[in-house]
């Protein structure tokens, strides 16, 4: 019972923490105007294969940038798709000198999947700012501007925010899953330090790129980006977390909860990849439930009620501000619905994590 008692007290502590930084001492969406005057160019890679759902909603929204389009430079590499992904590319680019589509026919030695594409994409690049984003994601017309405001100043990695779209529970649940770790991860780049990065929202600058000699200097990670970011920061290089809705990029939900595990055991992967403080925060965070539950055992059903709820309370509050400041909305009662999905998610994954099964990405088995 002391051990509960120490383990609430410190989880209570660190969320109240957590919540005062939040609200009363957020910087994440304090840009700056951007008053550049000559616009540097910027390359903008993006690695696709059988994405003929979601390929012409992505290259609509990168072709809408409220960018000049002769500083603009747009690398698709078409990973050996099956489907019609490298037609419709093909089709859509006829008018649009600033994107080319290249064919990804062969591996660059020590990559594979995604990674082997942006290696080759990335040599074919010719300006000093590199742009990642997927083929199933749609950037804001202010993306390039918001996150290069970053790599001009002092940060050679910058990395903005995502969540999904979609109408249905298994979407919303989603949406604010991914606004709620980015919030938590947030609060810690704020104080400073490190987090991690997304392959889908983040830019680099070529120094730092060229500096660990890209995606096949750097050992093979199905979590390509997590193991550039770490490299990065041991070369002695800075980055940077941008909370605001001049960055967010909308991606396509997992259509369903297999898909949803594949996704989220190849993330847990690359978790033993972050810094210290955020692999302690996210394990933290997630043990709430395994020491609650055995609380009952020793003491009253109301105090562990009375506990439970402070705890949804706390998180509800958390999540509200992240939506907003997000520039999203949502349902009210979703964010105590949220707390029965966290908690099922999360017994899941420690389930599947541990399954001898490979994880199937893009086709592919790792």
């Amino acid at each position: 019972m002391v051990i509960s008692l120490v383990y609430f007290t410190l989880f209570f502590l660190l969320f109240l923490v957590l919540l005062y930084f939040w609200v009363f001492r957020f910087k994440g969406g304090n840009l700056s105007a951007f008053d550049l005057q000559n616009w540097p160019k910027v390359s903008i890679l993006v690695a696709a294969r059988d994405e003929e759902s979601y390929i012409l909603t992505c290259l609509e929204a990168l072709s809408q940038l409220d960018y000049p389009k002769d500083k603009l430079e747009i690398l698709v590499g078409d990973d050996r798709s099956q489907d019609q992904t490298k037609h419709l590319v093909k089709n859509f680019i006829l008018d649009k000198p600033f994107i080319k589509l290249v064919s990804i026919t062969h591996d660059v030695a020590g990559t594979k999947g995604k990674a082997n594409v942006l290696a080759q994409l990335a040599h074919l690049a010719t300006s000093n700012y590199y742009f990642f984003t997927d083929a199933d994601i749609q950037v804001p017309k202010t993306w390039v501007k918001s996150l290069l405001q970053q790599l001009t100043g002092r940060y050679a990695l910058a990395t903005g925010i995502t969540t999904v779209t979609g109408s249905r529970w298994f979407d919303r649940m989603q949406a604010l899953d991914w606004l709620y770790s980015l919030g938590l991860m947030q609060v810690v780049a704020d104080r400073g330090l490190p987090v991690s990065t997304m392959g889908n929202n983040m830019a680099i600058t070529r120094q730092a790129y060229e500096a660990v000699g890209g995606f096949e200097g750097i050992p093979f990670s199905i979590t390509e980006d997590v193991q550039l970011f770490s490299k990065v920061l041991k070369k002695g290089f800075s980055s940077c977390h941008v909370f605001s809705d001049s960055v967010l990029a909308l991606s396509a939900p997992a259509p369903s909860l297999r898909f949803l595990l594949h996704q989220r055991k190849r993330w847990m992967r690359g978790a033993w990849l972050l810094p210290w403080y955020i692999r302690a925060l996210l394990v933290f965070n997630s043990i709430y439930y395994p020491v609650w539950v055995p609380f009952f055992s020793y003491t009253s059903l109301s105090t562990a009620l009375l506990i439970g709820l402070g705890k949804v309370l706390l998180q509800s509050i958390f999540v509200m501000k992240a939506v907003q400041r997000a520039g999203r909305s949502m349902r009210w009662y979703d964010v105590l619905f949220f707390e029965f999905y966290l908690l099922g998610i999360s017994i899941l994954l420690i389930v599947y994590y541990f399954l001898p099964f490979k994880i199937n990405w893009k086709g592919r088995l790792y």
